[in-house]
């Protein structure tokens, strides 16, 4: 009990239900962690999982010492983020998670000036769609997508952005008139029925979903290659000098984008200084971000002759 490196790898594989998912977390391979598990075990004289092909479950002796370290660690996150939050130098690590598309298609010129700007304070990004525990310090501050984030952290809504639809300009030119529903083909993402709320409530409610890629960069490539009709942000598509607005004058509001923080931290220099610094790039960016860019050269009448 004394090594508490050892109730981390406890926690991760109590949390996850899986050895492999637990080593992905902790940023280590699968051998350490059972390593570590069953040396944990053997400390503690018992069993603490009961393993089986549906991963690891926590015994009732499991579920006792998990209670108790799942104390230990609030109380240990919340003396870090304490002392943390007294820090005033402009210096040192500094944990930001933000969705992958943000960073990539939005943001990253800004990121790079920041560093620039701050040369010692020490960038780690969690580019992912997964949302970072900040009371558990997995991050110090998110860039959040969503239209309720939670409440107990500290931080401001700052716009929300718009979606609109997009192909490519060789596949407006192959299949022509985006009039008839029967030559066209949406790309899908995750969708459990056959024609979404999204697709009805588009200007292209008969067109079916073809193919489906639930994921928003692996989404833009295929349509970039003219797989078909696509819904993207418009911070996306009116930037990817491969895509056209199917419908110049559509686009609807999507999601609120947050910049988050944990209360503790709020007052910390250099957290307070980037999420000054990265709201002001995004909101730099509102008139894009909410899909107002002219988008008339890039309608599909260009590509129809009309």
């Amino acid at each position: 009990m004394k090594d508490w490196d050892d109730l981390r790898y406890f926690l991760a594989v109590a949390r996850s239900g899986s050895i492999r998912a637990a080593a992905s977390d902790l940023a280590v391979n699968s051998s350490t962690v059972s390593r570590r598990i069953a040396s944990f075990e053997a400390r503690a004289n018992q069993l603490l999982f009961d393993r089986s092909a549906a991963g690891y479950e926590l015994t009732e002796a499991g579920l006792q010492i998990f209670e108790s370290v799942e104390r230990i660690e609030q109380e240990a996150n919340a003396v870090g983020r304490q002392l943390l939050g007294r820090d005033s130098d402009l210096k040192g690590p500094l944990k930001i998670t933000m969705p992958n598309t943000i960073a990539t298609r939005l943001i990253m010129p800004d990121l790079v000036q920041f560093a620039d700007t701050y040369p010692e304070i020490e960038l780690a990004i969690d580019v992912s769609m997964s949302m970072a525990d900040l009371v558990r310090r997995q991050a110090d501050v998110a860039i959040r997508v969503s239209n309720d984030p939670p409440g107990h952290l500290f931080g401001r809504r700052l716009v929300k952005y718009a979606r609109s639809i997009y192909a490519s300009h060789g596949y407006l030119a192959r299949v022509g008139d985006h009039k008839d529903a029967s030559r066209h083909q949406w790309i899908g993402w995750e969708d459990k029925v056959v024609r979404p709320q999204w697709v009805r409530e588009s200007p292209h409610p008969e067109t079916a979903i073809k193919h489906r890629i639930p994921n928003t960069l692996a989404h833009l490539e295929a349509a970039r290659n003219g797989l078909g009709l696509c819904m993207l942000p418009c911070f996306i598509g009116d930037t990817e000098p491969t895509l056209a607005r199917v419908d110049a004058a559509f686009s609807e509001p999507d999601r609120d984008i947050w910049i988050l923080t944990h209360e503790d931290l709020r007052h910390t220099a250099r957290v307070r200084r980037f999420m000054e610094f990265a709201a002001k790039a995004i909101l730099s960016k509102k008139d894009l971000l909410e899909g107002r860019r002219a988008a008339s050269e890039s309608s599909i009448a260009d590509h129809t002759g009309r």
